[in-house]
C-alpha cells in the first residue's frame, strides 16, 4: 500500500486556515458582545487603552529597538525604517490617536434618512457595524493600534495580520491594547493578533468569505495586488500613492516652494508623499523652486524643460511618471496650462491624492471638480492626506476606489447600514 506525504506547503496552509478559521469564529462571536455594548462603554474602554499603551512605552520602545535591528540587518530600505521606527513622540502619538477615536461620535445607530409610505409604514436607514474586519498590514506598527481603535468604536472585531518586520513592536502594541480594552469589558477576542507570521495565513484570510467580512491591506503594492487578485471577501484598499502637485501660473512662489518641499519631503514614505511635481510653462520662478528641492536633498528627475532649469535635474524614464519612490526622489513635468496638467493626472495618477497650488480661485476649482481623485487639493500639501488630519481621529487607511467609501477611511466608513420598518400590521395587496 501505498502511504503518500502530503507536501509541507499543503500542511502549512491547511494550519493556516485552520488556525484563520479558529480565531475568525472567536472574533465573530465577539464581535456581537462588542456591538451591544453602550457607545459609551466602548468610548472608555479606548480610553483604558490609550493609558495602558502609555504605560507600556518601555515595552513598545524596546520591542521596537529589535525590529528596527532586524530590519537593519535585512537591509530595508530608509523609508521602510522610518515607517517602522518608534520613539517616545511617536508612541505618544498612537496612544493620543487611541484617545481621540474614543471621543469621536459613534456612527452606529445613526438614523442615515427616514420615510412614510403612502400605506402608513414607516422607513429608515440605521448605520451598523460591518462585523468581522481583518486588516493585512507591513512596516508600521500604529497599524495595530489604529485599525483597533477605529474597528472597537465602530463596534466592529479586528483581526489583524502584521507584517514580519514589526513583529515585535505589533505584539507589544497589541498586549497593552488588549490589556485596557478587557479591562473596560471588551471580549479580548474582539482584536485578535494572528500570531503566525507563516503567509498562509495572508491566503487564509483572503479566502474567509463568511466568517471575515471586509479585508484592508495597507503596505507595498506587491501586497495590496496580492490582496485585490485573490480575496473572496470585499476588500477595501488603494494600490500606489502616485500624487501630484500642480504649480499653476497663477501660483505665489513662495508659498509654491513652501508647499513643494513639504509634500515631497517632510516624510517621504508616507502614502501621502509627492511624487510628482507638475510646473506650468508660464510659472514665472521654476528654477528657485527646483533648486530648493534639490538643495534639499532631494534627487529630481525632469522632462527635457524641467532639465533646462537646473544642471543637477536627471533625464526622467518612461516609468518614472507611474512611480511611487515613497523615497526622496521627484518626477518634474512641465505642462502648458491648466488642461495638460489635468491631462498628465489623468493619465499617471493612483487617484489617491491631487494639489493645485494657484491663486487663482476659477483655476482652482476647476481642478477640484475635474480631477478624479480621492482627495484633491488646493493650497495645501499632499502630506495632510491623513484620517487624524481630516479630523476622524485616525484611518484605517485612504481608499481610492469608487464604491462604499473614499479618502481616509475612519469610523463612518466601517459602517454599513440597514433598512428599519415599523408597521402598523399592513399586508401586501
Amino acid at each position: 500500500m501505498n502511504h503518500m506525504t502530503a507536501p509541507a506547503s499543503d500542511t502549512a496552509a491547511a494550519d493556516a486556515k485552520a488556525l484563520v478559521t479558529a480565531l475568525a469564529k472567536a472574533a465573530r462571536l465577539a464581535q456581537r458582545q462588542l456591538a451591544a455594548m453602550p457607545s459609551e462603554a466602548r468610548a472608555a474602554a479606548l480610553r483604558l487603552a490609550a493609558d495602558a499603551l502609555r504605560a507600556a512605552t518601555p515595552a513598545v520602545l524596546a520591542a521596537n529597538a529589535e525590529d528596527l535591528a532586524a530590519g537593519r540587518a535585512r537591509g530595508l530600505s530608509g523609508a521602510m525604517l522610518d515607517r517602522l521606527a518608534l520613539d517616545e513622540a511617536r508612541l505618544a502619538g498612537i496612544a493620543d490617536a487611541v484617545a481621540a477615536v474614543a471621543a469621536l461620535p459613534d456612527p452606529v445607530g445613526q438614523v442615515i434618512d427616514a420615510s412614510e409610505r403612502p400605506n402608513g409604514l414607516k422607513l429608515s436607514r440605521i448605520r451598523v457595524p460591518i462585523g468581522t474586519i481583518g486588516i493585512i498590514y507591513e512596516s508600521r506598527p500604529n497599524v495595530t493600534a489604529d485599525a483597533a481603535a477605529l474597528c472597537v468604536r465602530a463596534g466592529n472585531a479586528a483581526l489583524l495580520r502584521g507584517g514580519s518586520e514589526a513583529v515585535h513592536s505589533n505584539r507589544a502594541i497589541h498586549a497593552a491594547l488588549v490589556e485596557g480594552l478587557v479591562a473596560g469589558g471588551v471580549p479580548a477576542e474582539a482584536v485578535t493578533l494572528i500570531p503566525s507570521q507563516d503567509r498562509a495565513c495572508v491566503g487564509a484570510m483572503l479566502t474567509a468569505s463568511g466568517l471575515i467580512d471586509m479585508i484592508v491591506p495597507r503596505g507595498g503594492k506587491s501586497l495590496v495586488e496580492r490582496v485585490q487578485n485573490d480575496a473572496r471577501v470585499p476588500v477595501l484598499a488603494h494600490l500606489d500613492g502616485i500624487n501630484h502637485t500642480y504649480i499653476h501660473a497663477a501660483a505665489d512662489p513662495a508659498m509654491a516652494q513652501a508647499i513643494a518641499l513639504n509634500a515631497k519631503l517632510r516624510r517621504t514614505g508616507i502614502c501621502g508623499s509627492m511624487e510628482t511635481l507638475l510646473i506650468d510653462s508660464a510659472y514665472p520662478e521654476p528654477a528657485p523652486l527646483v533648486a530648493a528641492l534639490i538643495d534639499a536633498g532631494c534627487e529630481v528627475r525632469g522632462d527635457a524643460r524641467a532639465q533646462a532649469f537646473d544642471p543637477r535635474v536627471i533625464p526622467a524614464s518612461a516609468n518614472d511618471w507611474d512611480t511611487e519612490y515613497l523615497d526622496a526622489i521627484l518626477s518634474v513635468a512641465v505642462v502648458d496650462g491648466l488642461d495638460a496638467a489635468m491631462a498628465h493626472i489623468a493619465r499617471h495618477s493612483s487617484a489617491h491624492t491631487d494639489a493645485i497650488v494657484t491663486a487663482d480661485e476659477a483655476a482652482a476649482e476647476r481642478f477640484l471638480n475635474e480631477v478624479d481623485s480621492a482627495i484633491v487639493m488646493h493650497n495645501a500639501s499632499s502630506q495632510f492626506a491623513d484620517g487624524g488630519e481630516f479630523g476622524l481621529g485616525a484611518e484605517i487607511g485612504i481608499a481610492t476606489g469608487r464604491l462604499h467609501a473614499r479618502g481616509p477611511v475612519a469610523l463612518e466608513g466601517l459602517t454599513t447600514y440597514k433598512w428599519q420598518v415599523r408597521g402598523q400590521g399592513q399586508t401586501r395587496p
